[in-house]
């Protein structure tokens, strides 16, 4: 469609001949496994007509004359630590030249630290943080076994980026690898496999891109590249505003899957050009609760305002494409600083409604004061200061209870008047 040519432009020249996406593009993959390797280990979840891809997936590799010697069981959601234990030893006992992981971001993820642990050893604790792996690598004088991921679902663009989350299930807490090094050699996203994907993972996975390109955005506002990720941002968000709502209406329909997968493709080219901060460090404390997206769309709306007044380029870009589609008053986007904050936020707590999101942290079942406990700690974990360094504004960690702890009481109560104002 016309329409999709910007945002396939975008994609392509992210990532190049290095992936292939569309409807039908699993039966491409033999192509980009076979330089590869010929003993394949595949890690796969299982979801409604996941078995007829597999088949697919299978005959595309006989067809070139690569062989799957094992296919490993993926991970549960959020991909606990458990699972990656199970995945690492099963990778051990195959000892495979190529991985191909299909399923959605959980089981990209765990495959990516299953392989940087496979070939380096060690606990997952140690390469958590940016860039540890390579640097493992580099002191070890070894590589990372070939990784070709397929996605399943519009999320969290794992197939394309640098990014593995793990959770530990005991704690609650989910921790990130950032590492060049894990980046899969080349990904496949055929769009047929989201028509069988249930509504709430279709609202939860475009919310995590939409919520890659919104942090990723207000993250930019000083940077020298900021039209560039202004422009694919911008893309990424239009398309979620404009396509979500007809997806979950009409799950089956191409162009909305089409839209949602290259918005969501857009989101990971947008982490890969900056990075996330507020929603998303405060989401991996709240992984018993509720899923990624939506943690992630539930708390953006109030760090906005948090960010307003150093923001205001983004602000007025994002709050248009809400005004465009009527979730933000168009005389709204004259107003400016901590005013104008609130109004794109409201828009965003409207659109989250309109697609049946939670907008307070008080209507998600099983949440009490412990989770903003839990964050506020997290805040302080050098594991996750990347988060901290990409917040628009400076958030020192002497008072993060008073900025960020304002932020979590607003989104428990649904009151924006309660975010900090500096």
């Amino acid at each position: 469609m016309v329409e999709f040519a910007r945002a396939r432009q975008y994609v392509d020249e992210f990532k190049g001949d290095s992936y292939v996406y569309g409807l039908g593009a699993l039966a491409a993959v033999g192509s980009l496994v076979a330089p590869l390797g010929t003993r394949v280990a595949l890690v796969r979840s299982s979801f409604r007509g996941s078995d007829g891809f597999v088949w697919t997936l299978r005959r595309a590799l006989a067809r070139v004359g690569v062989a799957v010697i094992g296919e490993i069981r993926g991970p549960a959601p959020n991909a606990p630590r458990e699972d990656l234990v199970r995945i690492t030893r099963q990778l051990d006992a195959l000892d495979p030249d190529v991985v191909v992981s299909f399923g959605g971001g959980s089981c990209i993820d765990a495959t990516k630290a299953a392989l940087v642990l496979h070939s380096l050893g060690g606990d997952i604790d140690s390469y958590f943080g940016t860039g540890l792996v390579s640097e493992a690598l580099e002191r070890q004088n070894v590589s990372l076994v070939p990784h070709v991921a397929i996605q399943s679902a519009s999320s969290s663009a794992a197939h394309l980026t640098k990014y593995a989350n793990i959770t530990n299930l005991q704690t609650g807490q989910k921790k990130l690898i950032v590492d060049d090094a894990i980046v899969p050699r080349a990904a496949v996203f055929d769009y047929a496999a989201m028509f069988t994907a249930p509504a709430t993972l279709t609202a939860d996975g475009a919310m995590d891109g939409f919520s890659h390109a919104l942090e990723v955005l207000y993250g930019a506002v000083r940077r020298p590249d900021y039209e560039r990720i202004e422009a694919i941002s911008l893309e990424c968000i239009r398309l979620v505003v404009n396509y979500l709502p007809l997806a979950l209406a009409e799950p089956t329909d191409a162009v909305a899957r089409e839209a949602l997968g290259l918005a969501t493709d857009l989101g990971g080219y947008a982490i890969m050009l900056g990075g996330t901060n507020g929603g998303h460090l405060t989401s991996f404390s709240l992984v018993d609760i509720l899923p990624h997206g939506r943690a992630c769309a539930l708390l953006n709306p109030y760090y906005t305002v948090l960010f307003a007044p150093a923001i205001q380029r983004p602000l007025r870009a994002v709050g248009s494409v809400l005004a465009t589609a009527g979730y933000v008053p168009q005389e709204s986007l004259r107003l400016s600083g901590y005013a104008l904050g609130e109004a794109v936020a409201q828009g965003m707590l409207r659109f989250a409604e309109a697609v049946g999101l939670p907008t307070t942290l008080r209507e998600v079942p099983g949440f009490s004061d412990a989770h903003l406990a839990r964050a506020l700690a997290a805040a302080r974990d050098p594991q996750l200061r990347m988060k901290l360094e990409n917040m628009p504004v400076p958030l020192m960690p002497e008072r993060i209870d008073e900025t960020m702890g304002s932020v979590l009481e607003a989104a428990r109560d649904g009151d924006l008047s309660k975010v900090y104002r500096g």
